[in-house]
């Protein structure tokens, strides 16, 4: 928000589509999540016209929803797996096995083993040690390394220091990955999520380039695909380019850095495949403040960063809120329900929401249906998990 002016809805939902979610919101008790899983396909369908030459492997971790996994196994996407109980979940939903990829780097051996079981042959890998896993575990399966990126400054959720290795290291492990008897097959990355710099793929495949050149120089090993993660953005309150203008530009480094007929190319869109179809509803509980001089008004909502809210970590993620109120607007800092000073999602940057606002009111939090219900707590503070509704 500019701190100026009040929220539109029709700035980020069509009149349809939120009419049939605020439908739904109005006969329940919040907090709670309402998805439009047509918002969703929508979206698929936009990345698939806009990348037509890449596989798509929706990021199940985003929202493992079995409503959203299955519209998505319907319209023909793959699935990129963090865990053994994503894998059985997908499984369950029909999803086969060729339709998987093990994207975590860190993982036990004993789910190696079960994913491999379960007819799974591609998995990602950046250290040596889950490479022998691997080998040991599921002999013969493709294998790709995923390497460290510079995009931590321009992505809203940076993502490269926990994952990826250096390009020297990612060479040795595609060699050994050939000696131990897999298939090294490819190379990915991860720009960080919510990228608004394009040019952070340019960047990374320049990396990739130079990767792919000297093991075929040099090791005689050609490979085949390269995973570019996610990364592509959500309507929150920092504007970014379309998805159009993201293919039009990823297209040409591609093509500029590999010719007309380069390898395969793997997407794995999680956050820009199903944020927009989610509205979070919560409740004002509380309005205060510290002093009787105090410039702004303290909002507390029954929703915060241990219910759902979590992406507010260092206020990165900044999600839009709507209250349906018209009339002046004033400064807030906003707060969740729990006993615990961390649970304060907005504070340096504030928010001007309206002044007639009131305890009981209602906040629609816009752009919320990707780790949300996934970050949402069991039990802190006794309340219970975030309920979510699929229109």
């Amino acid at each position: 928000m500019n701190g100026e002016t009040i929220l539109k809805v029709a700035d980020y939902y069509a009149p349809d589509s939120f009419n049939r979610i605020k439908a739904l919101a109005d006969t329940l008790e919040t907090p709670f999540l309402v998805v439009d899983t047509a918002i969703v396909a929508r979206k698929y369908d936009e990345i698939r016209a806009c990348f037509p030459y890449a596989g798509v492997y929706y990021a199940v971790k985003a929202n493992p929803a079995p409503e959203v996994i299955a519209l998505l196994r319907d319209k023909g996407a793959n699935f990129d797996i963090a865990s053994i109980h994503e894998l059985e979940k997908v499984m369950a939903l029909g999803v086969t096995s060729d339709r998987v990829s093990y994207g975590n780097t860190i993982k036990k051996s004993r789910d190696i083993r079960t994913f491999y079981e379960k007819g799974v042959r591609m998995f990602a890998t950046d250290s040596e040690a889950d490479l022998r896993n691997i080998a040991r575990e599921a002999p013969g399966s493709r294998i790709y390394v995923r390497i460290l990126t510079e995009g931590t400054r321009t992505a809203d959720w940076p993502l490269s220091r926990k994952f990826g290795c250096q390009s020297d290291m990612a060479m040795d492990l595609l060699v050994l990955a050939r000696d131990l008897g897999l298939e090294p097959y490819g190379v990915s990355f991860h720009v960080g999520s919510q990228q608004r710099e394009i040019g952070a793929w340019d960047a990374a495949l320049t990396k990739v380039k130079v990767i792919f050149e000297r093991l075929l120089k040099e090791d005689g090993i050609e490979l085949k695909m390269i995973n570019m993660g996610g990364g592509f953005p959500a309507n929150y309150i920092s504007k970014t380019s379309d998805l159009e203008t993201y293919s039009r530009e990823i297209t040409r480094f591609i093509k500029e850095g590999f010719g007309e007929n380069g390898p395969g190319i793997i997407l794995e869109p999680g956050r820009s495949l199903v944020a927009d179809a989610g509205v979070l509803v919560s409740e004002i509980v509380l309005i205060s403040r510290k002093s009787n001089t105090e410039l702004y008004r303290w909002l507390f909502t029954d929703v915060g960063k241990f219910s759902g809210l979590m992406e507010t970590l260092d206020e990165a993620i900044k999600f839009p809120i709507y209250t349906g109120k018209e009339g002046e607007v004033g400064p807030v800092v906003i707060a969740g329900p729990t006993c615990d000073s961390a649970d304060i999602m907005y504070e340096k940057l504030k928010y001007s929401l309206p002044e007639n606002l009131a305890i009981g009111d209602r906040l629609y939090w816009f752009t919320t249906g990707a780790y949300t219900v996934t970050y949402s707590s069991v039990a802190f503070n006794g309340f219970p998990p975030i309920r979510d509704y699929y229109i």
